[in-house]
């Protein structure tokens, strides 16, 4: 199981206190383990839009990204590339999140802190990485927060062709081993997302949804206690 980081001694804000119509819904606290988890608890997450060691900006949009697990549209084409890459779970986290920080990406966000901050919360077991290989070497992936039955995807990247998209693929087949209910967090729904079968919920639903996965079991991928 995860190891449950020192409680925060912050106070972050509760849906009744954000704005109805901004997603940044607070600024401060710190990226400390309990923090996060506080955080993502409570349906926020951290984004650096300011200066470099600005204080952390706190996120809820008004219009969330979802993907439900029975909505993951996979292409013939996709349906065709899966074979052909091996999915591993947390074998080069580290990696994962600095390719997904590469600063020649188009809208990078990922800086020192976060990396830091995520690099922790892998330790202590509540950050994961699903990777896409093929030939030794990694081609895509993406990582996350899970608690229980959610997943709050942070980002992916790909190398070769259709390799993140097959580590999504390898992500919702990891969370369909164990039942209860789930649901993947992306934070906002964009074109591309759209077209693997990302909707947009309201934020007073998210939040009414997240209340109801959180006490899920992890499945087995996440949880080192049901690992053979």
């Amino acid at each position: 199981m995860p190891v449950e980081p020192a409680v925060s001694p912050w106070q972050l804000p509760g849906l009744g206190e954000m704005d109805p119509d901004d997603d940044l819904v607070a600024i401060g606290a710190d990226l400390e383990p309990g923090t996060l988890l506080a955080a993502y608890r409570q349906g926020l997450f951290p984004m650096p839009i300011g200066r470099p060691h600005d204080p952390p900006y706190w996120f809820c949009p008004v219009r969330r990204g979802v993907l439900e697990l029975a909505d993951l549209r996979v292409t013939r084409s996709l349906r065709r590339a899966c074979p052909t890459y091996e999915i591993r779970v947390d074998t080069a986290c580290a990696e994962v999140i600095d390719a997904c920080a590469d600063p020649t990406r188009p809208d990078g966000w990922i800086d020192a802190d976060i990396r830091a901050a995520y690099l922790r919360l892998h330790d202590l077991g509540w950050v994961h990485s699903v990777e896409a290989w093929r030939d030794g070497r990694l081609a895509g992936g993406l990582y996350g927060v899970a608690i229980g039955g959610l997943f709050a995807g942070e980002s992916m990247f790909h190398r070769e062709r259709d390799a993140s998209k097959v580590a999504l693929v390898g992500l919702v087949d990891l969370l369909h081993q164990a039942p209860g209910d789930r649901l993947v967090d992306v934070q906002w729904r964009t074109d591309h997302l759209a077209t693997l079968g990302v909707s947009e919920t309201s934020r007073t639903d998210y939040a009414a949804r997240l209340a109801g996965v959180l006490g899920v079991p992890l499945p087995p991928a996440f949880d080192s206690t049901q690992q053979a």
